[in-house]
């Protein structure tokens, strides 16, 4: 003989936990109050990032146009004080300290290019305290330099 089928009325309806009859219950609300906590912390995070690096790319965007209108000499240089600054805010002292072909590679990997080592921004590596040769025909163009380093300060992302 076959045991006769369960009957479903046996079954016990569904109930909420105990802790109140209200609707409300407190875990609920301390769960619902602690995610939106973590989302307005994780949004203001993400807000003070982007205004760092705005104001990082508006400051040294502004240093350059400033330098722009230098002569030529000192405008390499304070384009090359510029460059050390970013640097050291974006990837610390230790890589604002590096030299010759190093600092050609540190500005190279910060700025995501090969403008440094292989283009005109070498100068900034290599050229820069040598002593300017009154025609030089493998002389760098200095719109290409500004026009280089605008490109890259305003892509800044911190």
């Amino acid at each position: 003989m076959t045991a006769p089928a369960p009957d479903l009325s046996a079954l016990r309806g569904l109930h909420l936990p105990t802790g109140g009859n209200s609707a409300v219950q407190p875990e609920m609300v301390a769960a619902i109050v602690l995610g939106f906590a973590l989302a307005l912390l994780v949004g203001l995070i993400r807000l003070l990032r982007a205004r760092r690096g705005a104001s990082l790319r508006r400051a040294a965007l502004r240093e350059l146009a400033l330098a722009s209108q230098l002569e030529p000499e000192a405008r390499r240089v304070a384009q090359a004080r510029l460059l050390r600054r970013v640097v050291r805010t974006l990837k610390g002292e230790e890589a604002a300290r590096t030299r010759g072909p190093a600092w050609a590679a540190t500005l190279d990997t910060t700025f995501a290019t090969d403008f440094f080592r292989n283009g005109p921004g070498r100068v900034f590596a290599d050229d820069l305290y040598r002593r300017p040769k009154s025609v030089d025909p493998t002389a760098v163009d200095p719109a290409a330099i500004d026009a280089g380093l605008g490109r890259m300060l305003s892509q800044i992302r911190a």
